[in-house]
This record gives structure tokens, C-alpha cells and sequence, in this order.
């Protein structure tokens, strides 16, 4: 009996610091036992460097990964959609299981910098985790 590899797209809207993020630590943790993809509703120009950074900060690289438009081939192929946020929103179809996670927004309390993505690193990171014990 042969395995299928789960399938897991993040979302958000610009695609350039929590999805991103979220997919980093998603491959850091689960290796080639999980297909990872990151993808943005109105996607930027670039990767956020403070989260590329505050990843670093925690061993996890992104690779060579950049911003890209969300496509309903990428949505299709999912087991298991997850936007991060209230701004991106996705439709998926039977089969696909959609998840919102919404997370810190440390700038909504003054917080910015690297000490802003540290703490939206650290609320995304156990999900993550989570979220991998779940598929497994």
C-alpha cells in the first residue's frame, strides 16, 4: 500500500511574511513527508526580511521562495488549505479542508520591528506544529 504525501498551501494576502513564514516552518519540521506551498491573494513584490530574519534567528531558512499569486491549480491540489489572517479569502472545493488562523498582530499594540516578527513567528510556530501532528 503506497502513502500520498499530504498536501498543504498557506495563504495570505500579500504572501510576503506570514504565510511564508508558516510554509518555512512547515518544511523545516515535516521535510519532504509534506508537499508545502505558500501562495497570496495580492501578492508583493518580495519576502518581508524581518521575517525571513526572524526565522534565520531559529535555524529555519526560506530557501529560494518569493511571493506568488494563489491559482485554483494550487487550491486543487491542497489537502488542507490554510489562510493566516482575516484580509486574504479562499474558496476550496470538497475534499479540501480550509483553516483561518488568526494571528498577532503585535502592530495593533505598538509593536514593530524584529520584535514584532519574533512574537508573529512565535504565535504561528506552535500551529505549525500542531498542524503537522494533525496530518501525519
Amino acid at each position: 500500500m503506497t502513502e500520498t504525501v499530504p498536501h498543504i498551501t498557506f495563504v495570505c494576502q500579500k504572501n510576503g511574511g506570514k504565510s511564508q513564514m508558516a510554509a518555512a516552518l512547515l518544511r523545516d519540521l515535516a521535510g519532504d513527508a509534506v508537499v508545502v506551498t505558500s501562495a497570496g491573494t495580492a501578492p508583493g513584490a518580495s519576502l518581508n526580511a524581518q521575517s525571513v530574519e526572524a526565522l534565520a534567528e531559529i535555524g529555519v531558512g526560506v530557501g529560494d521562495e518569493h511571493p506568488k499569486a494563489l491559482t485554483a491549480e494550487m487550491v486543487e491540489a491542497s489537502d488542507v488549505v490554510v489562510v493566516l489572517g482575516s484580509e486574504a479569502q479562499v474558496v476550496v472545493g470538497p475534499g479540501t479542508r480550509l483553516e483561518t488562523w488568526i494571528t498577532d498582530e503585535p502592530s495593533e499594540r505598538g509593536v514593530t520591528g524584529m520584535e514584532r516578527m519574533r512574537l508573529v513567528r512565535d504565535d504561528i510556530r506552535p500551529r505549525v506544529e500542531d498542524l503537522h501532528r494533525r496530518i501525519r
